[in-house]
């Protein structure tokens, strides 16, 4: 099908990008996406960036531009709307590499979200919209290779070339079932939070299937993970490809002491052959290590958690009988923000719901009912 388009513009060159500004500059919306190597890297990258007007398809190679200074206005203009599908990650790409915040955005997979729709993946999507279908071929790719095959780029350009067909499909349904100012709302959120990634924690506390671990053999999973984690930056590969959690928790929870023991757990011949000796001392390591402690979660008090569970058991409620998932009625750090603050008034409320009118006006009244039940007053 890609076939049927004129090949996409590849920019790899600080000139061709100062060409592309001003034409990206004059559009009201533009069609983003960006492809990165999580993947097949220790460190990722960020290795494509997609643009799409009606015009033309564009792709441009981050990995050569290491200055998209130029870019940043346009990204940061609030007259150009900026057209994406699960808008998050690739915010948090754009700020974590080249610093980039975004103004103005349109996620459409968040828009699906909105709408009820169960299956809101692109290919689905357009699949069922526009009546197009996508090939998820190069899905896991690994887009550091240069240089990409044609086949590559046309997968890349198709991610966005049909972008802004489907927002038009979806703002008029918003706007048909009365949920538009909902979506404006949602996708100013994720504009404010541009690309704020989750705190980052010990390796071996993300590890799961550990709950019943006791403190010496968190100590060896810690020392599993440090291992882990140098070695991988060492191959320049995904830690998950150096050895995967789930046999990591079985070396954890075994001990083992010679390469006998290895054998009996669940390791490829390989992964034994290569990294044997390196698992077997971390493992020593972390038996002399003192015992490790699970970081203690303060519990909230009674009151609070009251709040939280009674605003919970609200938002669960609603977001049934709207047919959405929850965190669109109210999202999860609101929620929190909401249950400790304990406002009392609709303009103390609003200060926790940061431009989100359509929600503070539907809901406000019902929320500090909740938290302020009658047999309160």
């Amino acid at each position: 099908m890609s076939s049927l388009f004129p090949p996409p513009d590849w920019v790899a060159d600080p000139t061709a990008l100062l060409r592309l500004v001003p034409i990206l500059a004059s559009q009201p919306s533009l069609a983003v996406d960006t492809e990165s190597n999580s993947l097949h890297a220790y460190r990722e990258q960020l290795c494509l960036i997609q643009f799409s007007i009606p015009q033309a398809d564009y792709i441009i190679d981050p990995l050569v531009l290491r200055d998209l200074s130029p870019l940043a206005a346009i990204f940061r203009n609030p007259k150009i709307e900026k057209v994406f599908h699960a808008a998050e990650y690739d915010l948090i790409c754009l700020k974590r590499d080249f610093g980039i915040l975004l103004t103005n955005i349109f996620d459409t997979m968040q828009a699906a979200r909105i709408l009820g729709y169960k299956q809101v993946g692109l290919d689905a999507m357009l699949a069922g919209k526009l009546g197009i279908a996508l090939n998820k071929r190069y899905q896991k790719a690994d887009w550091a290779k240069r240089p990409l095959s044609q086949e590559m780029l046309d997968y890349a350009r198709l991610d966005t070339h049909h972008l802004l067909d489907l927002r038009a499909c979806l703002q008029t349904e918003l706007q048909a079932c009365g949920r538009w100012e909902l979506a404006c709302e949602e996708f100013t959120r994720l504009a404010l939070g541009n690309g704020v990634a989750k705190p980052e924690v010990p390796s071996w506390q993300r590890v799961k299937g550990t709950q019943h671990f006791s403190k010496q053999q968190l100590a060896i999973l810690q020392g599993l993970c440090i291992w882990r984690d140098i070695q991988a930056e060492k191959m320049g590969r995904p830690v998950f490809k150096v050895i995967d959690d789930s046999r990591l928790v079985s070396i954890a929870k075994a001990a083992p002491k010679t390469q006998a023991d290895l054998s009996a757990l669940n390791l490829t011949q390989r992964q034994i052959y290569v990294f044997g000796e390196a698992i077997l001392r971390a493992v020593n390591l972390g038996r002399k290590t003192y015992p490790l402690f699970r970081p203690l979660s303060n519990r909230p008090n009674p009151a609070l958690l009251n709040r939280l569970n009674a605003l919970s058991g609200w938002r669960k409620g609603v977001a049934q009988k709207m047919g959405i998932e929850s965190d669109l009625v109210l999202p999860k750090a609101w929620m929190y923000s909401i249950a400790v603050q304990n406002p009392a008034t609709l303009p103390e409320l609003s200060d926790l719901m940061p431009l989100s009118p359509w929600r503070l006006a539907t809901f406000g009244t019902e929320i500090l009912n909740i938290i302020h039940p009658k047999s309160d007053l």
